[in-house]
Order: structure tokens, then C-alpha cells, then sequence
């Protein structure tokens, strides 16, 4: 199968790409590296290009005679969401349809689509299915849940066929220590915790202690981002004329703030400073997801997902890599 992966040099996107080649599959990135970075892929398998620009992507869905397409490319900034609505809808939503408009000038009809857990918003459950009703709470999830409609519509239309997964959060890095996470400004806990414990950061904001949770602290599903490209490539490869399937991808087991900053201070030996600040408005007390309908369907498992492994494996990034790919 060929496949081309927008989004492909952002952080899961260009995870699910080295997993996709370690696999013997013929893929290729399409990325206007505006947040991906052109070190974490192959210099042959990047094409430039950005997802609003629908005749460039007809041209490289037919440069590569691409059969398929796992669309990551998108904002991804809750805070920089509700500030700047406007960027998320252009990008996520309009840049989306170019994609499927782009599909069906070049007959390509199989889709992958990265979504995500905000699009439930602040679910009550303590755990997370696909039943969930979808109530996202900033602009962000409601771009992604948008996105989600038009492909659902665009299907009954036009004969896609698609799996849309929502997955929780990503995190970790490659094994070997070569690629890992890097956003500027970064946004998520574990890179925040380690540049702590790299000493290029005094102390870690905690984001209430108040919660209805066992230590007061927000607690979420954390996922290797390794088992997430594996999940990407077992779900597209039941993705069949005439299907449409939606997958949450998480472990079923959720660490809470003060959790994982135990588990950095284990693998790394540093103790982690951090204050408590004001929660953030509409983060939710739990995110965990119930990822059992996956597992049932295409017999995945994730298998590097435990928090200490997840922790070294950054570690060993951010150790090698103090500045992310600019190193």
C-alpha cells in the first residue's frame, strides 16, 4: 500500500511514518513545516506542502500514487484555540476539506483521520468509550469534531472509507533516542517535566489540586507513541471499500499529574520542583480512555505504554536532544 501522511514531520505523524516504513510500506509525508520538523524524516519520503493547498495536494497524491491517506496535519493548541479561533477553522476544517476534495479528484478513497479525545469535552464516565456523547469544549475539539462530520458526510456522498481514531494522549519518544518531541512553545506535561529535571526550567506549573481525584490532580491516559503508529497501521489495513469505523486509542489506565512527576523523578534520579497554580478552565478532572472496541476489533495492544517505560524513552530524547531537532 501507498500512503501518503499529511502532518507527516509533526510528532505522531512522523512516528506513524518511520513505523510505516520499519513495516515495508511505501509512505511519504506532506508537511509545510510550520510546527514538523524536517530532521524527524527521510529527506526522500518529505514532499513540502501545505494541506490548504488542494492542487498541491492532487499533485503529490499523484507524484506518489498514493492508494491512501492518514491525515494528521493540523493546529493542535488548546490555549492558542480559544485565542485564535479563526486559525483552527482555516487550518483543521478548511484544510481538511481540501484533503478530501483532493482524494476524490485523484480517486483515492481510503482515509485515515487523526481525532482526539477533546472532542467528548468534559465526559463525566471513568472511562471513555466511543458512545461518549461528543460535547468538545474549545474551539480545537470542535474543529476536529467538524472534521469528523464532514468526513462522515463526504463518505455518504462520495464512497470513502475511513476509520476515524480518537486517541488520548501522546507521549514518549523512539527507543533508539533519535526522535522524540519537540513544539515550540511546548504545550504538554512530560517534555515540561524533563526540562526540569535538564535544569533549563526552575519549576513545573501544576494546574490545580483540587479535583475530584485521589491527589487532587488532573489525570489523564498517557500512550507511547509507538503504540499509537501501530494502532494507525492496524486499523488502516481493515479500512475496506465500504467501511467506516471509529477506534479511541488509549491504554485504559490513566496517571495523574503528581503521578507522573514520581515516575520522572524514578528513571531520571532528579528531584522535580513544582508549584500549584489556578486550574485551567475546561480541563477536565479525568481523560482515560475505555479501549476495548480497538482491541476487539483488530487485536491490538499497546505494549510500551507503561509510564516508567514511556518516561525513560523520552528521557533518553531529551538527554541527547536538550533542544529538540534544532540540536
Amino acid at each position: 500500500m501507498r500512503i501518503l501522511v499529511t502532518g507527516g514531520a509533526g510528532y505522531v505523524g512522523s512516528a506513524c511514518l518511520r513505523y510505516l516504513l520499519g513495516q515495508g510500506v511505501d509512505a511519504v509525508a506532506y508537511d509545510n513545516l510550520s510546527a514538523g520538523h524536517r530532521e524527524a524524516v527521510p529527506a526522500e519520503r518529505l514532499i513540502v506542502g501545505d494541506i490548504r493547498d488542494e492542487a498541491g495536494l492532487v499533485s503529490a497524491l499523484k507524484d506518489t500514487e498514493a492508494e491512501a491517506v492518514m491525515h494528521f496535519a493540523a493546529l493542535a493548541y488548546v490555549g492558542e484555540s480559544v485565542t485564535h479561533p479563526q486559525r483552527y477553522y482555516d487550518t483543521n476544517v478548511a484544510g481538511s476539506l481540501a484533503v478530501l476534495q483532493a482524494m476524490r479528484s485523484t480517486g483515492v478513497s481510503r482515509l485515515l483521520f487523526s481525532s482526539t479525545c477533546a472532542t467528548y469535552g468534559i465526559a463525566g464516565q471513568r472511562l471513555i468509550s466511543e458512545s461518549v456523547p461528543q460535547e468538545p469544549a474549545n474551539p480545537y475539539g470542535r474543529t476536529k469534531l467538524a472534521v469528523e462530520w464532514m468526513i462522515r458526510d463526504c463518505a455518504a456522498a462520495y464512497g470513502y472509507e475511513y476509520t476515524l481514531l480518537r486517541y488520548f494522549n501522546a507521549a514518549g519518544a523512539a527507543a533508539d533516542g533519535q526522535h522524540g518531541e519537540h513544539h515550540d512553545p511546548e504545550p504538554h506535561l512530560l517534555p515540561l517535566i524533563l526540562q526540569c529535571a535538564l535544569g533549563r526550567s526552575d519549576a513545573l506549573q501544576v494546574y490545580g489540586d483540587d479535583y475530584e481525584t485521589p491527589d487532587g490532580t488532573c489525570i489523564r491516559d498517557y500512550i507511547h507513541v509507538d503504540d499509537l503508529a501501530s494502532a494507525h497501521w492496524a486499523t488502516l489495513r481493515r479500512t475496506e471499500a465500504g467501511t467506516a469505523q471509529v477506534y479511541n486509542v488509549g491504554t485504559g489506565r490513566g496517571y495523574s499529574v503528581l503521578e507522573v512527576i514520581a515516575a520522572v523523578e524514578r528513571v531520571t534520579g532528579q528531584s522535580i520542583s513544582y508549584k500549584i497554580a489556578p486550574r485551567r478552565p475546561g480541563d477536565p478532572a479525568r481523560l482515560v480512555a475505555d479501549p476495548q472496541k480497538l482491541i476487539a476489533a483488530v487485536g491490538w495492544q499497546p505494549v510500551c505504554s507503561k509510564i516508567d517505560t514511556i518516561v525513560a524513552n523520552a528521557w533518553r530524547w531529551h538527554q541527547t536532544h536538550p533542544h529538540g531537532y534544532e540540536t
